[in-house]
């Protein structure tokens, strides 16, 4: 029985498939203590973690070793005045210490934050000092503690340094210290209400939101590794995800260990293609998820067999569908796709067991209660567009969904508005029961008496072959109250020109419904990104309002 099973009842169909789902925990459960240190002590040598760099450097390690090493990291932890409540933040790439971090802190009841490298001075300031971080740990290189400590200057927080692998000057150097620290530690009491981790969202307006998830957490992502991963007991699971990103505790820790697969990590600087495909036949990964992005590097640059390969997700932004179509003529794997936000688990996909639906985000996981909603709080028809709200359960909480935002309990009410979970992304539903995202709520376009989310008309640009990346906005018209505007990154080797306008627009709109059509197109060099690659439409919006 893989250790997941102790703490969920599934109900299955015929097909194997998955139809309802509910958890059962201990109010004290702890997946370091209760997955981690539990597969240890029954099967110390299961591979837990396949770590490599560019370096040629690699390392495997096991359950043992992990409980190990976060047992030195959290004596170090307390030797140093850490205790249970405290914040801390990371900021170790893909460092194999994240990992060992990570379980320290859980084991400790601190609260993790995650953060990305590639944070400037001025993003380090804000979260140090919204969160009162009382401890960083961060990677000695990009230049990240020196960045660290110039946004502590003038900050008065007390707060301690750590990095990793090197001395530092201004940091404690935690490998050191982790060497001469005792590998075996009592188990500190927590609460499965004690907050667990802090995200600082990639918010596309505003400034960034502290969304706060309990230590009911990791369960939820069962259903995202062994239904929509396809991880297996004793898989390997490459996911390529930064650890400053919420993505990493989908694809990279919680529900992979829970049903018993590893994960595959490479601590690499700049994506290249060639180098994804060969640690996968290199170390004979299984399930393998990453960003569209990934996917689309792959078709053009070529994707040679990858024989151990079993299952290939992806989730974040806009596939294309000749992106699907090509990865899947060429591997015989259907790319699925997922849903879910920073606040959330996974909320629908293209499950595992079942044929995908090509550009669709699949069907809602049987874990969650959820529906359409309009702007009135009806539930809307299928075929119309409504807001995607999650539904609290008949009986007990819902794990899986964030407890709070930071220091901000409005918008936490605000988004818990009528007793139901606002999503913000807009979404239509077939017949079939196939959910197809249409973009965030808000930016729902209103044009001629008709509502057209923007993402039914980016996936059309996105077939065009001079169309590299696009946004669709509305902008005021006084014919229809909004018209629909397409601004576009132009592939590689093409310049903006009227005719090239025209030939995108006539294309796109010979396969679009007329309320939907293309008025305008507009060449841009870059679009306007948050530092995790979300585009912002407001951003946009504004522009061409000015």
């Amino acid at each position: 029985m893989s250790i997941y099973q102790k703490f969920c009842h599934e109900t299955l169909d015929e097909q194997g498939n998955v139809t309802a789902f509910r958890l059962d925990y201990p109010d004290s459960f702890n997946f370091a203590y209760d997955v981690v240190d539990a597969v240890a002590a029954e099967t110390p040598d299961k591979r837990a973690m396949v770590w490599c760099n560019t370096e040629n450097e690699e390392h495997i390690f096991t359950f043992r070793d992990i409980r190990e090493q976060s047992n030195r990291a959290a004596n170090v932890f307390r030797a140093a005045g850490l205790k249970r409540g405290d914040r801390v933040m990371v900021i170790l790439r893909r460092h194999y210490e994240y990992w060992f971090v990570a379980m320290a802190l859980h084991k400790l009841g601190i609260t993790m934050i995650p953060a990305t490298h590639m944070l400037t001075v001025s993003d380090l300031r804000y979260r140090l000092k919204t969160a009162r971080v009382d401890a960083l740990v961060c990677t000695p290189l990009a230049e990240v503690p020196q960045r660290v400590l110039e946004a502590l200057e003038g900050q008065d927080m007390g707060c301690k340094l750590w990095s990793v692998q090197q001395d530092v000057a201004g940091f404690q150097n935690l490998t050191a210290q982790m060497a001469g620290a005792s590998g075996e530690l009592p188990r500190q009491e927590t609460s499965v209400s004690d907050p667990m981790l802090l995200y600082f969202t990639s918010g596309t307006t505003g400034d960034p939101k502290g969304v706060i998830h309990d230590f009911s957490y990791p369960l939820a992502h069962i259903v995202t590794a062994k239904y929509w991963h396809g991880c297996e007991d004793g898989g390997l699971h490459f996911a390529v995800a930064e650890t400053g990103w919420a993505k990493a505790s989908w694809g990279k820790l919680y529900g992979q260990w829970l049903v018993g697969s590893a994960v595959m990590v490479c601590d690499f600087d700049n994506f290249d293609p060639k180098q994804l495909t060969s640690i996968i036949n290199r170390y004979g990964v299984t399930s393998f998820c990453a960003p569209p992005t990934v996917y689309r590097y792959l078709v053009r640059k070529g994707i040679p067999a990858m024989p151990s390969l079993r299952q290939a997700t992806t989730a974040g932004e806009m596939l294309s569908p000749q992106i699907f179509r090509r990865f899947t003529e060429k591997t015989g794997i259907p790319l699925r796709e997922g849903y879910g936000q920073t606040e959330t688990t996974l909320l629908m996909a293209n499950f595992a067991g079942r044929t995908p639906v090509e550009g669709s985000m699949g069907r809602p996981s049987p874990f969650y209660r959820i529906a359409l909603q309009g702007r009135d709080g009806r539930e809307v028809p299928a075929g119309q567009v409504g807001e995607v709200v999650i539904l609290p359960p008949e009986t007990g909480r819902q794990p899986g969904i964030f407890c709070g935002y930071l220091d901000n309990d409005r918008q936490y009410t605000r988004v818990w508005r009528g007793g139901v979970y606002h999503t913000g992304d807009a979404a239509s539903r077939d017949e079939q029961g196939n959910y197809w995202f249409q973009g965030r709520f808000d930016d729902i376009i209103k044009t001629g008496g008709f509502r057209v989310g923007p993402d039914e008309v980016e996936h059309v640009l996105m077939e065009h072959p001079a169309v590299r990346e696009c946004s669709v906005i509305g902008v005021p018209d006084t014919l229809r109250g909004q018209a629909i505007k397409a601004v576009v990154v132009l592939a590689s080797g093409l310049a903006p020109s009227r005719e090239l306008e025209m030939e995108i627009k006539d294309s796109c709109n010979k396969s679009l419904a007329e309320y939907k059509w293309i008025r305008m197109v507009e060449f841009v060099d870059a679009m306007p990104k948050t530092i995790s690659g979300k585009i912002r439409k407001a951003e946009l919006r504004n522009a061409a309002a000015h």
